[in-house]
């Protein structure tokens, strides 16, 4: 299996470098990453500049661009074969609710689906790293299942709880769940007077019952939800239809 790596904390991150160490003996793997924190810059493609490809001394490819920029590249320019499965991961923090519409590491994962290629992004459920190791054979795990009983490309969303791999109680379906609004802005000045502002924290949740992966994570548990592209609210439209006769 030849299984394309990416993320959005950047290719000397911790997470990707678990990751890349667990799946290294399942499969032949390459990773694509940007060269830096790219966290929060969800599907954004770099259109205004061209973007440069580098190996590290480890084999790993870095882009200074976004991790969508590094799938799409890694796919249209830089492989010599379609990868069997793009794996993005693992997030230094949660990906869950509407963290998904923002995430840079749901975002790469996304690319792949969009290419017709299964997808898979890995999240830890809380930042600093805490058991990545068990992070790391859980997302191994999961990769193992394939998931043969799914309609390919499938597009799934796993948030592990930052537990030794014995703690952890299994893996759930779940669907995603919801934020409040995000916190204000944090207000500051900078070193020549200037006002400038600093996006919030993300909201606490707000539909954390049970089914989401909110309450799932929270109980012990590895979410996985299965996600789709296709934004048409089905209801409104046939409410649009009727308003328009």
């Amino acid at each position: 299996m030849k299984i394309l790596i990416s993320n959005d904390d950047g290719y000397l991150a911790p997470g990707i470098l678990a990751l890349a160490d667990a799946l290294a003996p399942i499969a032949d793997i390459t990773v694509v990453a940007p060269d830096s924190n790219r966290s929060g810059s969800s599907n954004s493609l770099s259109l205004d500049r061209p973007l440069s490809v580098y190996r590290a001394d480890n084999g790993f490819y870095f882009v200074n661009g976004t991790p969508t920029d590094c799938v799409h590249i890694a796919l249209t320019g830089v492989l010599s074969f379609k990868p069997d499965l793009i794996v993005s991961g693992i997030n230094q923090g949660q990906n869950m609710g509407d963290d998904t519409l923002y995430s840079g590491t749901v975002a790469a994962a996304t690319e792949g689906f969009l290419f017709g290629i299964p997808a898979i992004a890995f999240s830890q459920v809380e930042k600093g790293w805490e058991h990545l190791d068990s992070a790391a054979k859980i997302a191994r795990d999961v990769v193992q299942r394939r998931f043969d009983s799914l309609r390919r490309p499938y597009l799934l969303n796993v948030n592990i709880p930052n537990l030794p791999y014995q703690e952890i109680k299994g893996v759930a379906a779940t669907r995603l769940g919801k934020r409040h609004e995000s916190e204000g802005v944090i207000k500051s000045v900078d070193p020549h007077g200037r006002e400038i502002f600093w996006i919030g924290p993300s909201g606490a949740a707000k539909d954390a019952g049970e089914g989401t992966d909110f309450h799932a994570t929270a109980e012990g548990w590895v979410s996985i939800t299965p996600l789709q592209i296709d934004l048409t609210h089905s209801a409104q439209l046939d409410a649009l239809k009727k308003g328009l006769l």
